[in-house]
């Protein structure tokens, strides 16, 4: 059912391995190299030169052809100008969750389906779905649904867990099964020597190793404002515009005895609350509410059935799932955790797993916070 297949090649050890575990199991592989941003017209830095010859060099190693296409326009309308808008309006939003929704999950998919003439697209993310690492469980009368990979520490669902269906159902994850080491060393094994140690890339590319305040200050005005003391209700600092800070973040402020953390921003006076100390109680919460949920298979039967859903969230990829009871409310949802995490941040995406599987997730808008932090005004 599936015999060609176009793999997203990123010019990095996974996309690379990913090919080659493609071609061994017989398919026609197509390469595609995604651009999606123009360093000719725009600020930042993007390493994709480097990543373009690393990713012909794979492909003529193992025999792909490799396709580059440009998603430029895609990216600016329906990536970019979403994260600037939400930092503006004092949120931290998350450009890779976008990104896999919008460019690699959509317009990469849309473009091979009407150009390539492909049966399936394949990534190298460390993910899995219930059709399988290469769709050998296919069932085109069922839902796929979305599952943690075997390198539980390299797990990628997180990022994944806004796609929908329609590309999930003909995505292949060669890499389902393995460990980051199993794919270097399976790279080393094949010759793919270019590629094999190459570190992976992380943060958004084209920002490169400019610093990410440098960088956003060439799309939205500095507007200066004050760092305020929850505590003492003290003036203890100015910052350059609120775009430019994110809960939970050392300020680095001068002359004080202990290092000041944000706590809160203020969209209306544009002052920014702070606390003493990293684990200052007012940053550990455990009640936030979302936006609507995107649910990758279908709203989860406990919700559905019962208002109430015993699962498991993460809303930064890095740190451990922390078990949570998830409420649908009018505007969205209700997530109440089992314990207080530090600096649950608007804008970013709760994501919720059960059982292996990621459910989904959903934007947070507002974090019920165990302190008022207007009380010393």
């Amino acid at each position: 059912m599936f015999k060609k297949v176009a793999l997203g090649i990123s010019g990095g050890v996974d996309s690379a391995v990913a090919a080659l575990l493609l071609k061994r199991a017989g398919y026609q592989v197509e390469g595609v190299f995604m651009r999606n941003w123009d360093n000719n017209y725009e600020a930042g830095f993007c390493s994709d030169e480097k990543d373009f010859e690393d990713a012909t060099y794979v492909c003529r190693k193992l025999n792909i052809p490799l396709h580059r296409v440009y998603f430029i326009k895609e990216y600016w309308n329906d990536v970019f100008t979403v994260i600037l808008k939400e930092y503006e309006t004092g949120l931290t939003p998350n450009p890779d969750i976008l990104c896999n929704r919008y460019i690699k999950f959509d317009s990469f998919f849309q473009h091979c389906r009407n150009n390539l003439g492909i049966d399936a697209i394949a990534t190298g993310h460390y993910a899995n779905t219930s059709f399988g690492p290469f769709l050998e469980k296919y069932n085109e009368n069922e839902g796929v649904r979305l599952l943690q990979p075997t390198d539980k520490h390299k797990d990628q669902t997180f990022f994944l867990s806004q796609i929908k269906q329609f590309a999930l159902r003909k995505c292949m994850f060669p890499l389902a099964e393995l460990l980051k080491k199993e794919v270097r060393e399976i790279a080393k094994s094949e010759g793919l020597l270019n590629v094999a140690n190459k570190k992976d890339s992380t943060g958004i590319c084209f920002i490169g190793k400019n610093k990410f305040q440098n960088f956003i200050e060439e799309y939205i005005q500095t507007k200066k404002g004050l760092f305020i003391d929850i505590d003492t209700g003290q003036v203890v600092g100015e910052h350059g515009g609120l775009h430019k800070w994110t809960v939970g973040q050392r300020c680095g402020l001068p002359n004080y005895t202990g290092p000041y953390f944000i706590f809160k921003k203020d969209l209306e006076t544009n002052n920014i609350y702070v606390v003493l100390g990293t684990k200052h109680p007012a940053l550990w919460n455990n009640i936030c509410f979302t936006d609507p949920p995107h649910w990758i298979h279908s709203e989860p039967l406990e919700l559905a059935s019962n208002n109430v859903l015993e699962c498991y969230f993460r809303f930064q990829h890095t740190k451990p799932l922390t078990a949570c009871r998830v409420v649908n409310n009018r505007e969205g949802l209700t997530i109440i955790l089992q314990n207080n995490l530090r600096a649950l941040t608007e804008g970013q995406f709760g994501v919720f797993y059960k059982d292996g599987e990621c459910l989904g997730s959903a934007k947070i808008k507002d974090v019920c916070h165990n302190l008022d932090f207007t009380k010393n005004e």
